[in-house]
């Protein structure tokens, strides 16, 4: 078992404008949420210009979120986080013990009989989402990995292999925008992409997943945002997997939010009057600063 890990990481976007914004609403997912095995030790997040309001909650899915508004002209925005985070080795689960895929499939299939409260909070995981479409394709694309009876954590693996064998990793080759279907289709693209795609196979055959943002280190996307899958797995509950990488996710992962596809978790989204054209650059710092074993 790996030992924990302690990081210090800095996430700066810089937005800059060819007009004046003249009012501007944005809503940020930069602060780590505390799981069994994190812990956010510090957080400070500066904002330029100065907000005219700001406020801290959580959104629908339990992520921490900050909410801003400017009501003044500006030029640019720039928005600088800073965070230390604790990250704890995980317990290792025997992927031949876990239910069988079909088994599950079934449970999540209309009974007419009340759920448990478990399985009722996966549910909204399971069906589809705007960047993630449920459909004939993704089951059949992921066939060979899902034979009837085989053990749920054992399809989720070898199709994180696969997802990882197939496609490319290529930035500049998909944008946000870039639908899921296409992603599939010319097998290249980015983490998210990565990610979309495993969760459009898992949904595709009625199995909740949802999609994981955060950083990475030393593995493929740990220069920018990093994302991942997190596929439900009863009675062991969440259990999280990266295709990009193809790997378990455990102490070289730090999650900041969870949700049911990028658009839910995206680091800084919002709505701006004005402005005209404008330029984005983020920068994305990871640094370990210490690893021991748990205490």
């Amino acid at each position: 078992m790996s030992n924990r890990a302690h990081y210090r990481v800095r996430h700066e976007t810089v937005y800059s404008y060819g007009s004046d914004v003249v009012h501007s609403r944005q809503l940020l997912h930069l602060v780590p949420r505390p799981t069994p095995y994190q812990q956010c030790l510090e957080h400070e997040i500066h904002i330029s210009p100065g907000a005219f309001r700001r406020t801290e909650e959580l959104d629908a899915f339990g992520n921490p979120v900050t909410r801003v508004e400017f009501d003044r002209p500006h030029r640019g925005l720039a928005v600088t986080a800073d965070m230390e985070v604790e990250v704890y080795p995980r317990p290792g689960i025997p992927a031949a013990d876990t239910v069988a895929w079909d088994e599950l499939t079934a449970r999540f299939g209309y009974t007419g009989q009340p759920q448990a409260r478990t399985d009722l909070e996966a549910t909204r995981f399971r069906h589809e989402s705007p960047y993630v479409r449920v459909k004939q394709m993704f089951t059949d694309y992921a066939e060979d990995c899902f034979p009837a009876g085989r053990p749920l954590l054992v399809c989720a693996q070898e199709l994180m292999t696969k997802l990882h064998t197939e496609l490319k990793y290529a930035p500049g080759a998909t944008t946000i925008a870039t639908p899921v279907t296409e992603v599939l289709e010319i097998r290249r693209g980015v983490c998210q992409d990565f990610a979309h795609l495993m969760i459009a196979c898992l949904r595709s055959r009625g199995l909740p997943a949802r999609y994981v943002s955060g950083y990475v280190r030393s593995l493929v996307g740990s220069a920018a945002s990093h994302a991942w899958v997190a596929v439900y797995i009863p009675p062991f509950g969440w259990l999280e997997l990266d295709p990009t990488n193809d790997t378990l996710v455990s102490t070289d992962h730090v999650a900041v939010a969870w949700g049911r596809d990028f658009g839910d978790v995206s680091p800084l989204r919002g709505i701006i009057l004005g402005g005209g054209r404008h330029s984005l650059t983020v920068d994305v710092k990871v640094e370990c600063t210490s690893s021991g074993s748990p205490s």
